[in-house]
């Protein structure tokens, strides 16, 4: 009885443990994708550089 018991305690905390860890993953990989895109956004939505976008290439 006391091994059934240890034993399913010892799968509890199993499932929790492994939770746990793939809650942390989960935030950690939508915490860098969050930075990535602000990155991009700032570089993105910033000033051109002074001197550049003065005249227009018809060229191109």
């Amino acid at each position: 009885m006391n091994s059934d018991l240890s034993t399913n305690l010892l799968t509890a905390r199993t499932a929790m443990t492994q939770n746990s860890v793939q809650v942390a993953v989960f935030k950690k990989a939508h915490e860098m994708e969050a930075n990535l895109l602000n990155s991009l956004m700032q570089t993105a939505l910033s000033a051109p550089p002074p001197g550049q976008g003065l005249k227009v290439d018809k060229q191109a």
